[in-house]
């Protein structure tokens, strides 16, 4: 859920800034019918999402939901990251976070067709919504959570999860720059590695 991440983290590179908004819509072994450039922006999406899982930050922030919610705190913590990186925006990217996001929305419109149909409703909603902006204010937080409570089909605690992150604030910012500092030098390592094909993911 931390599309605004995977979207820092990919660098410039217009596949890879794609394919890591769109991995958690791709299942299966890559390249799973897509072009070898997207293939391997999903294969970094994985690549941060398994560096998040086993960082100490990441875990720590975790615990720190609590145990009503703690089923979701994989969920919570994902949008509570990008709320930080959102909040803090400009200290991260030259573009102004709204234009950021403008070209992501763009980039992802232009390839959708190398995508499973499947996907394009939810890739359409998030650009007519807006979902990587609307965590940079916690009411903006509070309605995507409230969202996504009611579109589950089951009964969920994500509705109110914002006061997660209110009860532990200086916590969650505290991990999330130890764990985005990271994350960086991480995808800008796998990407070195990997540049030009497909890691085995």
């Amino acid at each position: 859920m931390n599309f605004l991440a995977h979207a820092l983290l990919a660098g410039d590179e217009p596949a890879l800034i794609v394919g890591g908004v769109v991995g958690d819509w791709i299942k299966g072994t890559l390249p799973a019918g897509l072009p070898d450039d997207l293939a391997r922006g999903v294969a970094l999406h994985r690549a941060i999402d398994c560096h998040a899982d086993a960082h100490p930050a990441f875990q720590l922030s975790r615990t720190r939901v609590s145990a009503p919610r703690r089923r979701y705190a994989g969920v919570l913590v994902d949008m509570f990251y990008d709320h930080l990186l959102a909040r803090e925006w400009a200290g991260q990217h030259r573009l102004p976070l709204r234009e950021f996001c403008a070209e992501v929305y763009r980039l992802v419109e232009l390839r959708l067709p190398d995508f499973p149909a499947s996907a394009h409703g939810a890739l359409r909603m998030m650009a007519r919504e807006d979902w990587l902006s609307s965590y940079a204010e916690v009411p903006g937080l509070a309605d995507v959570l409230a969202r996504m409570s009611r579109r589950a089909r089951q009964p969920n605690p994500l509705l109110g999860g914002e006061q997660e992150l209110l009860a532990a604030a200086d916590g969650y910012a505290q991990d999330f720059a130890h764990w985005l500092a990271d994350a960086q030098a991480y995808s800008m390592q796998w990407q070195a590695e990997r540049s030009g094909r497909i890691a085995p993911f």
